[in-house]
């Protein structure tokens, strides 16, 4: 019984631990959803829930590895696998029209991989950081295509 217990505690020594755990894995999330709720508003595929997964999964690529000890350097590897994979699920968000020879989902993909980011920050301790860059990310989603829509700067239109 006492290895279950081990194993099932495996990482957190402590109440303590645990509780920092949480929070962090809590925060990923809750950052994550920050982007989240903005596509899910504008009827994107990759919404609330995705984000807040990816925010997540992010937290815990690099939170496991720090947990067990392994060094800076192998720590700068999941990292690099984070956001080298991220790519692919943004990737899946992409899409080609090409009868309209259009491409649409890039700003869903780059959502996808900030909030990875964001959650990779948080896993790291950073919350502060991940923070301002999701709300910088949700102006840049909400403020800026309010702008764009504005001055109708993807259709060319734009006065001058």
């Amino acid at each position: 019984m006492d290895i279950l217990l081990q194993e099932l505690s495996g990482g957190l020594p402590d109440g303590r631990e645990l509780v920092r755990v949480l929070l962090r894995l809590a925060a990923a999330a809750l950052v994550g959803a920050i982007a989240g709720v903005q596509r899910e508003r504008a009827g994107k595929a990759a919404g609330l829930r995705t984000h807040m997964l990816v925010g997540l999964g992010a937290a815990v690529f690099v939170m496991v590895p720090m947990q067990v000890g392994i060094g800076a350097d192998g720590l700068a590897r999941v990292i690099q696998g984070v956001a080298a994979g991220i790519g692919f699920i943004g990737g899946g968000a992409i899409l080609k029209l090409s009868e309209q020879k259009e491409i649409h989902g890039l700003t869903t993909a780059a959502g996808i991989w900030m909030t990875a980011a964001a959650g990779v920050a948080v896993g790291l301790g950073g919350l502060g950081l991940a923070l301002i860059a999701m709300t910088l990310t949700w102006t840049i989603l909400v403020v800026v295509h309010w702008i764009e829509e504005r001055i109708d700067i993807r259709k060319g239109d734009a006065p001058g």
